[in-house]
């Protein structure tokens, strides 16, 4: 008679709080060690204004295999491949709002494997998101390759104007998530929207406003609209299985996101950085050598950038300012230098060079919501969660040491999250790891995500 491993399944609903977003990784790994998620396969609803799909750049493939060391090359914009690589994650699903738009949305099918010239791991994605960090490479260059799925699915937060009368199914879960919520101003005025709880306002999830502050949308868009309730869940209908073990992943910023990088330098600066850090993209139809030569050349530039930036760390006097701009595509760098030393004698070249490589194609998003809208994003989460089976694990970031998530944003946020999660789960079983660090706020310290 042939053996069955039964499934292990957790008492109550774990959700681990971290501050760094790789962090979670840790914590993924000890529900893999007990068997509450598989070895293999496994599939993750990445909320997030940020895909973290990015690959730490120099690190050799075979560390995923000895945990410690993979634990400390890991950074908060690079977490998730690293677990594809090493066979544990097969799908991702990314739940991006609609300010972040650093990956083409639909599906994304790649093979993530090691590099046989490199020894590092790298994707055969052509996105410009991947390219753009010289990560691409042909399959037949990769080694050990593992499949990846990739969903990218936009989510708009309700538009408080679409109103429907709330459901009238118990009612307690609704009473005891917005008896929790944290109360606000806008909570007593007309301008919420809303006298009902927000998760009872709307079945259809639209943008706040257009770029111009415009509406986005009508009153007559269809609801198999981009963005909408029916297509979020149509979608991750297809992606989740109801019996399937997954990982529902949280970053606070998914609710409000700072480039926390604005606040650092000038638009003048920022400027400049964009031209010395620009890229320069293939032809739409580029065969596999433009490509190769596309990742090539893109290499080379971040590699003299990186070391120019490092000189500069050790000497920053006329002479090396101009031997540097003396490069290709680098005249631009003088006149960056200039104004930076204007502000500081000693400017932290390595935080600016991490700032360069955030403005490639797409810049970092910047979108910092209105307690409203904060309101209404956290409804459309609940609304798309009501069609997906229950995650077996839950992980989330604050981003706020970093200031993704804007600092004095954070604990509401978090607090809105939670209680919508135990309004949908029931009891949860918390741990708040980021209470356990010693980390404190380094003002001007964020990292490239």
């Amino acid at each position: 008679m042939t053996s069955v491993t039964l499934k292990r399944v957790y008492k109550e609903l774990p959700v681990w709080i971290v501050e760094d977003h790789h962090d979670v990784v840790c914590h993924i790994y000890r529900a893999i060690a007990s068997r509450h998620l598989p070895l293999k396969n496994i599939k993750m609803v990445h909320l997030d204004s940020h895909p973290d799909l990015l690959i730490p750049v120099n690190m050799p493939a075979d560390t995923v295999f000895d945990k410690e060391k993979l634990f400390s090359e890991l950074s908060i914009e690079n977490w998730i491949m690293p677990m594809v690589y090493a066979g544990h994650v097969s799908s991702v699903a990314w739940l991006h709002p609609y300010w972040a738009q650093q990956i083409r949305e639909g599906e994304h099918r790649m093979a993530v494997g090691r590099d046989l010239s490199t020894t590092t791991i790298r994707v055969t994605s052509t996105d410009n998101y991947f390219l753009s960090d010289g990560l691409y490479v042909a399959e037949e260059q990769l080694e050990n390759s593992k499949p990846l799925r990739l969903n990218v699915v936009k989510v708009n937060p309700v538009k408080a104007s679409h109103r429907s009368p709330p459901e009238k199914k118990t009612g307690e879960d609704t009473d005891r998530w917005f008896a929790k919520r944290p109360r606000t101003e806008e909570d007593n005025s007309e301008e919420a929207g809303c006298s009902e709880p927000l998760l009872t306002c709307t079945d259809a999830l639209q943008p706040a406003e257009g770029i111009n502050g415009t509406s986005l949308v009508d009153d007559d868009d269809d609801d198999d609209e981009e963005g909408s309730t029916s297509y979020v869940v149509k979608i991750m209908s297809a992606f989740l299985s109801e019996t399937e073990p997954y990982i529902l992943d949280i970053d606070l910023d998914f609710f409000s996101c700072k480039n926390p990088f604005k606040e650092l330098y000038t638009e003048e600066e920022y400027a400049i950085l964009k031209e010395l850090y620009s890229f320069r993209g293939p032809n739409p139809d580029a065969d596999e050598e433009e490509l190769g030569e596309c990742v090539d050349r893109r290499v080379r530039q971040l590699e003299d950038l990186e070391a120019a930036f490092a000189d500069l760390l050790e000497d920053d006097g006329e002479e090396t300012v101009t031997r540097w701009a003396s490069h290709p595509g680098m005249a631009s760098l003088a006149q960056l230098v200039s104004s930076l030393k204007l502000k500081n004698l000693s400017p932290d070249y390595e935080m600016v060079h991490q700032a360069g490589l955030t403005c490639d194609t797409v810049e970092l998003p910047h979108h910092i919501s209105t307690d409203e809208e904060i309101d209404r994003l956290i409804s459309a989460v609940q609304l798309f969660l009501k069609g997906l089976p229950k995650p077996t694990l839950v992980t989330v970031s604050r981003s706020s040491l970093d200031e993704y998530c804007p600092v004095k944003q954070v604990d509401s946020v978090q607090s809105r999250v939670l209680a919508l999660l135990e309004s949908m789960y029931g009891p949860l079983d918390l741990h708040k790891d980021y209470e356990n660090s010693s980390l404190e706020i380094q003002d001007g310290q964020p990292q490239a995500s």
